[in-house]
């Protein structure tokens, strides 16, 4: 049985007094032990954080830049091993994982950027002899509170622009698959991050409270649920911390009248099963307008979900993989049990069908005639459930999700440029896909959402990361010559 430690300083650390148990989901036995992380461990972990910081910091920003290009490399050149890794404790299958791991690449090579990234502003003779300039300067120490969902692509999120902005990092990955975060602290010391810089601390709700509650920790950046998301926020913010904290998605894709449908299908069936449905940006709700759209396009999605290989991640002919645990497969079972007695119609119910091993498995489900007031659409089911709500058209379609407590990700498909246009500036939410039902921004761009989807003020990565990162440092100068000296106690003016 392997054992799982800290990461702290460079090396293994901690005495695992308390563990948790981690699973391979598509078998259900348990594959290793993760260390839980005491108080007084995480505030060791941030003092050698914090010890390793200024180093770092103070580092050439060509030199630092250097360390993104061999990261960049190093993950290519691990792929296989990371995406082994995934699969293994996560269960999503092998090109799914590879591909988290491209995204997270993206990040990697925006941040090696930096030099261009930290610049500041200059402006000269704002006054007579008076110049003033910027700097950006890193919070410190900052903590990384990251899903099961994707453990190598948010880490990476949120890892490199912290880095590239001269902070140190505390990572707290999911105790469900921790594996991943080992594997990417020993690639970003081989890349030349000193160590103390990137650290892991394993753990539950004392690890992350210890790491809220911890004054040396400047800033925390987390993504999950939304109940967890409000703690983690409120938390920290009373703690005097900067905080972007990534919530829950309940994300709609409206298919209209005019859409290929072949197109609507299988794009929905790609965005609601990848994954087993376990992505904040999954598509859970296709929203229909017009009753033929609907009966269409629901036979369409029926008939290439019913057609879907569901197995083992590391089986080369699997489409989708278990979910992450035992009691989650159960709890997304359970709103299928609910939604007719709900006036739902049950088109496909996962729950018939059968697997040979013992894992976690559930089959894809499709849940129509659903309506904004059931459990199935209501909560963040993060399973591969898609339910369909059908409407008379685009105005109540847009009011639907306009009215919905979440906010992450949206879609829209038509063939229309006019309501496409309209969409894209009508709809109250962070993320929109024009006939791209997964419309996760690339590198340069900022990821997140906007009501319970995000609580703080900054998105994850991208320039948005830059800021949230840095404190501004606002140096105003001015060289006199010895003749002006003068007393004059009026408040100063550049006048």
């Amino acid at each position: 049985m392997m054992e799982i430690q800290h990461h702290v300083g460079g090396g293994a650390y901690g005495e695992a007094a308390r563990s948790g148990a981690v699973f391979n989901p598509a078998t259900g036995e348990q594959t290793a032990t993760v260390a839980f992380a005491s108080a007084a461990e995480v505030d060791h972990a941030v003092e050698v954080a914090a010890a390793a910081q200024g180093a770092w910091q103070r580092m050439g920003l060509v030199k630092r830049a250097g360390v993104f290009f061999r990261m960049r490399q190093l993950l290519i050149e691990h792929t296989d091993e990371i995406a082994a890794a995934i699969t293994a404790e996560h269960g999503k299958v092998l090109s799914d994982a590879a591909g988290e791991i491209s995204r997270g690449i993206e990040n990697v090579e925006f941040a090696a950027g930096l030099v261009n990234l930290l610049k500041g502003e200059h402006s000269t003779g704002v006054a007579s002899g008076v110049d003033v300039h910027t700097l950006k300067q890193p919070i410190g120490v900052v903590a990384c509170i990251t899903p099961f969902n994707f453990p190598a692509m948010v880490p990476l999120w949120m890892s490199a622009s912290a880095l590239a902005t001269g902070n140190a990092v505390l990572l707290k990955p999911s105790e469900k698959d921790p594996s991943t975060a080992m594997i990417l602290a020993r690639l970003w010391e081989e890349a030349g991050v000193p160590p103390g810089v990137f650290n892991v601390v394993h753990g539950d709700k004392e690890a992350v409270d210890a790491l809220l509650d911890s004054p040396g920790i400047g800033a925390v950046s987390f993504v999950g649920s939304t109940p967890i998301a409000r703690h983690i926020y409120s938390r920290a913010a009373a703690n005097g911390k900067r905080v972007q904290a990534l919530g829950g998605a309940k994300n709609h894709m409206i298919v209209m009248p005019d859409a290929d449908l072949d197109s609507a299908a299988d794009a929905a069936v790609n965005a609601a099963y990848g994954s087993a449905g376990e992505r904040c940006m999954a598509i859970s709700v296709l929203v229909a307008v017009g009753e033929a759209t609907a009966d269409a396009v629901v036979a369409k999605i029926r008939d290439r979900a019913q057609s879907l290989t569901i197995g083992a991640g590391t089986d080369p002919a699997s489409q989708m993989g278990p979910l992450i645990t035992r009691e989650h497969r159960d709890k997304v079972a359970s709103y299928l049990a609910g939604a007719p007695t709900q006036g739902a119609e049950v088109v496909l119910d996962g729950r018939a069908a059968e697997f040979d091993s013992e894992g976690f498995f559930l089959g894809v489900s499709l849940v129509d005639r659903v309506t904004p007031q059931m459990s199935v659409y209501t909560d963040e089911i993060f399973g591969p459930v898609l339910a369909v709500v059908r409407v008379d058209d685009y105005d109540q379609a847009v009011a639907l999700i306009n009215a919905n407590s979440f906010a992450n990700g949206t879609a829209i498909f038509t063939r229309d440029g006019a309501t496409a246009r309209r969409f894209s500036e009508d709809i109250e939410v962070g993320m929109v896909g024009i006939n791209v039902p997964l419309p996760v921004p690339i590198g340069a761009y900022s990821f997140g959402g906007w009501k319970d989807s995000l609580f703080g003020d900054s998105h994850i990565y991208g320039p948005e990361s830059i800021h949230f990162y840095t404190r501004s440092k606002v140096i105003t100068t001015r060289w006199p010559e010895p003749s002006e000296s003068q007393i004059d106690l009026g408040f100063p003016s550049n006048h």
